[in-house]
C-alpha cells in the first residue's frame, strides 16, 4: 500500500507541474462555464412551459375574435397586448417588439365571409425557441379554427361571439393533466446545464488526454522499465497509476465544483451528498478509462489525439453541451448507454428535478460495473514496453 501511494502522489506532482494541465483544470472551466451557460440560457425557455412570453397583437378591427384567440393565445403560456395599426404605432416612435403576431385588417368579418386569412410570427428568440414558439401559435390557431368549425356546427344561426362563449362554457369530455416528473419544472438550461455538463467533459478529457498521454511518455523514455526492475510488484503499479488518475479527476471535479459555487451560484440541490458519490463514480471511470488508453497508445500524440475524440464525442451524445431532452429521439436513447449519459441524467436528477438519493442507485451501479470492466481490461493490457 506504502508503494501504491508513492506512485499516485508522483504521478500526481508530476501532472500539477504540467502548464497544459493546470490550463485545463483551473482556467477553462469557468471560460467553458460562461460562455456555454450564457449560449444555452434560452434552451427551454419556451419548451418547459410555464413561462409567460409577452406578445405583441397587431390588429386592426379584429372583431368578436379577438378574445377567443387571446384566451387560445394565454393558454399556450404568451400574454398578448393587442394594438392597432403597425404604421401608426411606428410614428409614434414605439420600439419594435420581441415577439410580433401581425392579424389581417377586419378578421372575423372576413373569416365569416369565407376569405382565408394569413397570419405573420416574428421574434427574436434563438432557433430553438424561435421553432418551438411558432408551433405554440399555430397550436393557438388551430385550436381558434376548430372552436369556429364546432361552434357553427352547434347553432344553426352564424357564427357569433355568444356561440362561442357558449362553447367555452360547455364541459370538456377529454382533459389531458401534465405534471412535472420532480420538484422542479423546467429542463435544465443555462449554468445550471452547463457546470455539471461542463464538469463531466472536462474531466474526461483531462484524464483521457494528460493521463493517458502520461503513461505513454513514461512508457517511451523508459521509466516504466525502471519501476518494474524495483523490488515493486505489477499490482502495486498498476493501482498506484490508477490512483494519481482517481486523485487528478479529484482535482478536476473540485476545482470546477469551487467556481461553479462561488463564480456562478451554482445551486447544487438538496442532496449534495449523493451528487459527490455520483461525482466519485465519474472520476473513478475517467481514471480507469485515462489508465486503460495509456496502456493501448503507442505514442503521446495517439493518446491525446484518441482522447480528445473520444471526450468530445461522449460529451456530444451524452448531453454535457445542452439538455438532451430538446435533442431528437435518436439521441435521448444512445445517451442511455453511454457512460456520460449515466453521469448527466443522474445529476439532473439530483439538481434539477430533486427526484431523491435512491433514484440515481442504477446510475452509480452502471458506472461502477464500467469503472471495474476498464479496469480490468487495463491491467491485463498494462505494459512496461
Amino acid at each position: 500500500m506504502t508503494n501504491t501511494v508513492f506512485i499516485a502522489l508522483h504521478d500526481l506532482r508530476h501532472q500539477m507541474r504540467q502548464g497544459s494541465t493546470l490550463l485545463w483544470i483551473f482556467v477553462m472551466p469557468p471560460i467553458f462555464f460562461y460562455f456555454i451557460g450564457t449560449v444555452t440560457g434560452g434552451f427551454s425557455s419556451g419548451v418547459s412551459g410555464g413561462l409567460a412570453r409577452p406578445l405583441v397583437v397587431e390588429s386592426v378591427s379584429p372583431g368578436f375574435l379577438k378574445d377567443q384567440i387571446d384566451a387560445r393565445l394565454r393558454e399556450n403560456n404568451f400574454v398578448p397586448q393587442w394594438r392597432g395599426d403597425a404604421a401608426v404605432v411606428a410614428a409614434e416612435g414605439v420600439a419594435r417588439p420581441r415577439r410580433l403576431l401581425t392579424l389581417p385588417e377586419d378578421l372575423s368579418e372576413r373569416i365569416l365571409a369565407g376569405e382565408q386569412v394569413e397570419a405573420r410570427y416574428e421574434t427574436a428568440a434563438s432557433s430553438i425557441s424561435r421553432d418551438y414558439e411558432a408551433i405554440q401559435i399555430r397550436r393557438s390557431f388551430y385550436t381558434v379554427l376548430a372552436d369556429i368549425v364546432v361552434a357553427g356546427a352547434r347553432s344553426e344561426k352564424p357564427l357569433s361571439e355568444e356561440g362561442l362563449l357558449a362553447l367555452n362554457d360547455a364541459p370538456r369530455i377529454w382533459r389531458l393533466e401534465v405534471s412535472p416528473a420532480g420538484q422542479r419544472q423546467k429542463i435544465p438550461s443555462g449554468f445550471e446545464q452547463a457546470i455539471p455538463g461542463i464538469l463531466v467533459m472536462f474531466t474526461l478529457l483531462v484524464l483521457l488526454t494528460s493521463g493517458a498521454a502520461m503513461l505513454a511518455i513514461e512508457r517511451a523514455e523508459g521509466l516504466l522499465r525502471r519501476l518494474a526492475s524495483a523490488p515493486i510488484s505489477r499490482t502495486e503499479i498498476v493501482w498506484g497509476k490508477w490512483g494519481g488518475r482517481m486523485a487528478l479527476a479529484t482535482m478536476q471535479i473540485g476545482a470546477a465544483l469551487a467556481v461553479g459555487t462561488v463564480l456562478f451560484k451554482m445551486q447544487w440541490g438538496p442532496n449534495f451528498g449523493m451528487v459527490m458519490v455520483v461525482l466519485a463514480a465519474w472520476a473513478a471511470f475517467c481514471a480507469s478509462a485515462g489508465l486503460l488508453l495509456g496502456s493501448l497508445a503507442k505514442t503521446e500524440a495517439q493518446a491525446s489525439g484518441l482522447g480528445v475524440l473520444l471526450a468530445n464525442l461522449l460529451a456530444a451524445l451524452g448531453g454535457c453541451w445542452w439538455p438532451i431532452e430538446v435533442t431528437p429521439e435518436w439521441m435521448q436513447a444512445v445517451q442511455k448507454i453511454l457512460p456520460t449519459g449515466w453521469t448527466m441524467d443522474a445529476l439532473h436528477k439530483l439538481i434539477s428535478f430533486q427526484a431523491g438519493a435512491a433514484s440515481v442507485l442504477p446510475n452509480i451501479a452502471a458506472l461502477m460495473a464500467g469503472t471495474l470492466v476498464l479496469g480490468m481490461i487495463a491491467v491485463r493490457r498494462f505494459r512496461y514496453v
